[in-house]
């Protein structure tokens, strides 16, 4: 992606005439949920001047800005302070979009009970992101490593409910959730819930590409109320 965004953070990547994490944020607020924290590393001085507190989107944002590069368990952990006192919370991935209805998705999570619940797609390239295997009761069983092949699968979408027992589960300093942690809690209990709607990660040139041709369709799908 530098070479295509060589001077922004990934998620600051312009996508039609707005930032790609604009579209985040306008899903949330759709769907009632604003009070957000931003977890920054690279170039967040960038993304506090493009969103400041929020109030411009209609929701209040703080920020909880890393000290060095924690990964995604890692800027998870820092945050920890943020979310004192709720039961759990909804985390997201900020250069990636998924169409969704998230109140089905924290309903889907209150119901089984788990430490962490995902979001999954099916893809027919599920070799460049790895595969989430489920068994019965929709519970994750496996998590297969990226082979670069590619094959159908169903793969992690960036989008989570997380009981706050979770943070017990990872520790202080650089950590992967994808990697380090979800494979660790299988047996405390981590379920998919399939969703069929858009979804895209500007991750590569490729994708972003993809992401500028499906630009109205994704604003549209920011939008959308759905959920009570």
């Amino acid at each position: 992606m530098r070479t295509v965004v060589p001077s922004a953070p990934k998620p600051l990547a312009p996508v039609g005439d707005r930032p790609f994490l604009e579209l985040l944020v306008r899903q949330l607020e759709s769907q009632g949920i604003r009070n957000l924290v931003l977890c920054t590393g690279y170039l967040a001085d960038q993304i506090e001047c493009e969103f400041r507190d929020g109030g411009d989107l209609g929701v209040s944002i703080e920020y909880s800005k890393e000290p060095q590069p924690l990964g995604t368990g890692g800027a998870l952990k820092f945050a920890e302070r943020f979310v004192e006192g709720s039961t759990d919370f909804l985390v997201m991935n900020g250069d990636s979009f998924l169409e969704l209805d998230l109140c089905r998705l924290v309903q889907f999570h209150r119901t089984h009970d788990g430490l962490a619940t995902m979001a999954v797609v099916h893809t027919e390239n599920a070799g460049r992101y790895g595969t989430v295997c489920i068994g019965s009761e929709n519970r994750v069983v496996e998590f297969l490593e990226k082979t670069g092949a590619e094959s159908p699968g169903l793969i992690n979408a960036g989008v989570y409910i997380f009981d706050s027992a979770i943070l017990e589960y990872i520790p202080a300093g650089p950590v992967s959730l994808e990697k380090d942690v979800f494979p660790r809690l299988i047996d405390r209990g981590v379920y998919a819930m399939r969703e069929q709607g858009v979804f895209i990660d500007i991750g590569t040139p490729a994708d972003y590409a993809l992401a500028q041709r499906l630009f109205d369709r994704l604003r549209s799908a920011s939008t959308q109320t759905t959920g009570s």
